[in-house]
């Protein structure tokens, strides 16, 4: 696994940015190996944050991950990211489920300031408030990370079995009123409709022209279930993780419980 390199102190948003990157990579094979999206054989054992990890060996998953990584961290460093998440598709491109990272509260620095070291308020003159110091170093987050990759470990029994031949990918949600990542190479894509956010405001007549089009847009948004994972706080580092489980996926689930109640045997 990567390691966080310079980024011992979170006294920067790159730090801060580099530290949620790395992290960001272990959970994503993590996710992968749970909820079996690639054979067991093809992981690795590893440690991470002194804890058990599971890592893809095959070089052209790996490269895929950590592409997507480097992706999600130029848009992170632009400051237009609410939140990344790791998307699993079922074999019909259903989205099932959804492993939110939520780095809204993430300190809103210009891209040209990244490597600038953050400065103390007024507020952080109180020598005995350590939490709110930019000397944070990425030690005081190894044990709240153990937590994640605890919980994430153990999802499986909590979120079921998912069908075979289940794909997945990485996705942001940008925040409101920025520009879309648009260039060349093309890095990103935009998302199916119905994991975008539906349209507001002053675009409404627009929208009821468009209704038709825009029926399904935003509905796989916030599932139907939600798992809480966990926070992660220290000075200036505030992430926020939980899982989503889609309609596509319980209703699946709601099927076979009702086909199971109808064929199944008397006692």
């Amino acid at each position: 696994m990567a390691s966080t390199g310079n980024a011992a102190l979170l006294n920067t948003y790159q730090a801060i940015v580099s530290t949620f990157c790395d992290f960001l990579t272990v959970a994503i094979h993590t996710i992968l190996y749970e909820r079996h999206i690639y054979p067991a054989s093809s992981f690795l054992s590893a440690r991470k944050y002194n804890f058990p990890v599971r890592q893809n060996r095959h070089p052209k998953v790996c490269k895929w991950i950590q592409d997507a990584v480097t992706a999600v961290e130029i848009e992170l460093l632009k400051g237009t990211v609410a939140r990344t998440a790791v998307v699993i598709y079922s074999p019909t491109s259903a989205p099932l489920e959804r492993f939110m990272f939520d780095v809204s509260s993430f300190p809103v620095v210009p891209a040209a300031e990244s490597l600038t070291p953050f400065e103390r308020s007024s507020d952080d003159n109180n020598e005995s408030d350590e939490s709110t110091s930019p000397q944070t170093a990425v030690v005081d987050l190894e044990e709240q990370f153990r937590g994640v990759m605890s919980k994430l470990a153990f999802c499986g029994a909590a979120l079921g079995t998912l069908p075979e031949n289940c794909s997945f990918t990485v996705c942001i949600e940008l925040k409101h009123k920025v520009d879309p990542p648009i260039g060349h190479p093309q890095s990103w894509i935009p998302a199916q409709p119905n994991l975008q956010p539906a349209n507001n405001g002053k675009e409404k007549e627009e929208k009821d022209k468009r209704r038709k089009l825009d029926s399904d847009k935003g509905t796989a948004l916030g599932g139907v279930n939600i798992t809480p994972v966990r926070s992660v706080e220290a000075g200036d580092f505030l992430l926020e993780m939980w899982i989503e489980e889609g309609k596509a996926k319980i209703g699946d689930k709601k099927g076979l419980e009702r086909e199971k109640e109808t064929y199944e045997d008397p006692p």
